[in-house]
């Protein structure tokens, strides 16, 4: 049994929380947050206790932390427990800092932790078909990859601001995703960005509309799509195409059923949000978690894949500035 402390009981630990609680063998033991009320909530609804983080951390009834906290204490929260040799699961991003993310990794290499980062598309039933498709060679050889990723709708304008923006907080999945499936690091990145959803959220310092194109050493190629904005639901779209054909994964609907009659053919609407999308992954990934304190493996997830995300969304605002495609190698060694 992995014994698990949640830091943070908002809207992603929340998430976290029922994931840990479809896991057979992990048991939520603490939830800690500051706002009372929502600890309360997560310890009234899975039977845990209420701890400081302070507490938890010297607490030998726990094995593990899933860190839910705002952006900006991660990496001390990672350092922190893993010199407290307990195993850390940490949502995205480590930091917004480049150079902060690579002094966390450092910390976690010295004191041989496991550390996981939150990218649960990797995790999602459609996503591991997918690339278990191209394992199996059914595609032939990947060429290129077309990742569509929209929003119903942008975020509250606070979020926006200490979020990183959307290539930190939005496309930033995007680009694990794109690593994942192109099976290669991306040597080049051109981005374009605009504000064409709400001109407050260019005031804000942010864009709303977002295209990248990543390619890799051996010229494959994949192109991703991000907007804020999406009137017909959550817009979830992959595909891969290969030297021997491709592979797609589409949109999840409400219901799987499709009317037709008279007027044409009619499909029920898109879920409408990623917590509702993506329900399988995050519990996959939790269990995923789970398996990998209890056997001392390594998670597919590391602090290396949230280290070259990070990079890819400096790499692709730096494109955006400039006009030019950037090297992210350029930018992990501090040359811009």
């Amino acid at each position: 049994m992995t014994r698990i402390g949640l830091l943070g009981a908002g809207r992603i630990g929340q998430v976290h929380a029922r994931a840990v609680s479809s896991v057979p063998n992990a048991q939520l033991v603490a939830i800690a947050d500051p706002m009372a009320a929502a600890a309360k909530a997560v310890r009234d609804t899975y039977g845990c206790e209420i701890r400081t983080i302070d507490q938890i951390l010297v607490s030998d009834d726990i094995d593990a932390v899933i860190i839910c906290t705002p952006t900006d204490t991660h990496a001390d929260l990672i350092e922190q427990f893993a010199r407290a040799r307990k195993a850390i699961f940490c949502e995205k991003p480590v930091d917004l800092d480049l150079a902060r993310v690579q002094a966390c990794l450092t910390v976690v290499e010295e004191t041989q932790a496991t550390l996981m980062v939150g990218f649960q598309r990797r995790y999602d039933p459609d996503f591991q078909a997918l690339r278990a498709a191209i394992d199996a060679g059914q595609i032939g050889d990947v060429e290129m990859v077309t990742l569509i990723s929209r929003d119903p709708g942008a975020p509250p304008y606070d979020y926006i601001e200490r979020s990183g923006g959307i290539f930190r907080d939005m496309m930033i999945h995007d680009f694990d995703v794109a690593r994942w499936m192109l099976g290669e690091e991306v040597e080049t990145v051109q981005a374009a960005a605009s504000v064409l959803t709400d001109p407050e959220i260019g005031n804000r310092g942010d864009f709303d509309s977002a295209n990248a194109i990543l390619r890799t050493a051996s010229g494959k190629q994949c192109t991703i799509t991000n907007s804020r904005r999406a009137t017909f639901g959550y817009d979830q779209r992959i595909e891969v195409h290969g030297s021997g054909g491709s592979v797609t994964a589409d949109n999840h609907h409400q219901s799987r059923i499709t009317l037709a009659n008279g007027a044409g053919y009619t499909r029920a609407p898109l879920l409408d949000f990623f917590m509702n999308r993506y329900i399988a992954a995050y519990a996959a990934e939790i269990g995923h978690f789970v398996e990998c304190v209890t056997t001392g493996s390594q998670p597919r997830t590391s602090g290396y894949d949230g280290l070259m995300s990070i990079a890819l969304a400096e790499a692709a605002l730096e494109s955006v500035r400039t006009g030019a495609a950037v090297r992210p190698a350029d930018i992990l060694a501090g040359r811009k």
